[in-house]
């Protein structure tokens, strides 16, 4: 099969880091050609590593104009080459089909729903557009089981529309469960893009209710202002000296392993890929009980209640306390990340694809 995954760039996030995991699963699970088509192809270190796995990289543009019309007609070349085009992100799922509009050659159109809750359904007027979207896909992935009841709700069921789990390649990952009987400080981190679903506010409150003897990491980037804007209330709250902002980072498994707790505070997610890196790290993975996390981290994991920063820093107190329930919570995290694996993810987009392309050959 010619295979092509489309999103809009490589910058950092999940679905950015599923691209440089998953393509050379697909590419090698059957000799499949998977490229990728980028509608910003700025350098970064995501492009990079996928690059040096021996991924095709195609590119728009090298700029973050990702909504600019005139990316229809560009990508248009390249969706001609391929028997699956497979797309991410909002932009890439409406101009796909837009730029295959009138063409002779039509391929296999399959996209991915990375959240569970997006704020394009709170605005009744883009309902018909999504609709008309959704329609011109042949299969629409839904990352976890909330993320499918959640688009079945707004689009109503559809034999289209499958679950396929996230996956992450653990071997990276996984670490041996850590042992804080001896500990005398903590260090907590949190890896994440700064966007309005995430809510790192509410560690950071959290920090308040905590011994000096607890440090805060953050791991991630995003826009510049929304960073601010953290730094900001980070300031605000007078804990400049126990919070660090480390930026984006190619070395986040050996974070994790100098880390004492993982935590995600959000806000809303799909599936989250850091949820199962943390749970995989050997230590214990704390998160907001909202959608996209519950499933995965509940009879794992710790949950608080979403923004509550009092719940929040009691359950990592206790869990400081108490070294036999530290690495019991530790331990079944790491089995529950064991089930996500990035293998089974790949061979069951492999079978999806397989059948849409034998089921378009029959009719």
């Amino acid at each position: 099969m010619k295979i092509l995954h489309v999103i809009t760039s490589l910058y950092t996030g999940g679905a950015e880091q599923l691209m440089v995991d998953l393509l050379p699963r697909l590419r090698d699970n059957g000799r499949n050609q998977v490229d990728l088509l980028l509608i910003n192809g700025v350098d970064t270190p995501f492009k990079t590593a996928i690059q040096e796995k021996g991924i095709t990289v195609h590119s728009l543009s090298m700029t973050n104009d990702v909504y600019h019309p005139h990316n229809i007609m560009r990508m248009r070349p390249y969706l001609r080459q391929y028997d699956v085009v497979h797309t991410h992100n909002t932009a890439c799922q409406f101009y796909v089909p837009l730029a295959l509009t009138c063409s002779s050659h039509r391929p296999v159109l399959v996209t991915t729903e990375h959240n569970a809750n997006n704020r394009r359904r709170q605005k009744l007027w883009l309902k018909p557009l999504d609709r008309w979207m959704y329609g011109r896909y042949a299969a629409i992935i839904c990352i976890a089981d909330q993320t499918r009841r959640n688009l079945e709700s707004y689009i109503g069921k559809q034999e289209k529309i499958h679950t396929i789990y996230n996956g992450v390649d653990l071997g990276r990952f996984i670490r041996p469960v850590k042992d804080i009987s001896a500990n005398d400080s903590f260090v907590i981190t949190m890896v994440s893009t700064y966007r309005t679903q995430k809510d790192h506010a509410t560690l950071m409150r959290a920090m308040k209710h905590l011994p000096l003897s607890f440090r805060l990491q953050f791991v991630g980037g995003g826009e510049r202002e929304d960073e601010e804007r953290l730094r900001s209330y980070c300031h605000s709250l007078d804990l400049d000296d126990r919070v660090a902002f480390l930026g984006v980072r190619s070395d986040v498994p050996d974070i994790l392993e100098q880390s004492d707790f993982i935590v995600l505070s959000s806000h809303w997610e799909g599936l989250s890929l850091s949820s199962i890196e943390g749970m995989a790290s050997g230590r214990p993975f704390i998160a907001s009980d909202v959608d996209g996390l519950r499933e995965i981290v509940g009879g794992a994991g710790k949950l608080f209640p979403h923004e509550d920063d009092v719940e929040l820093a009691q359950i990592i107190k206790s869990l400081s306390e108490n070294p036999d329930e530290y690495r019991n919570v530790a331990s079944q995290c790491q089995d529950r990340a064991r089930q996500y694996d990035i293998s089974f993810m790949a061979e069951k987009y492999l079978e999806l694809y397989k059948t849409l392309i034998t089921n378009t050959s029959n009719n």
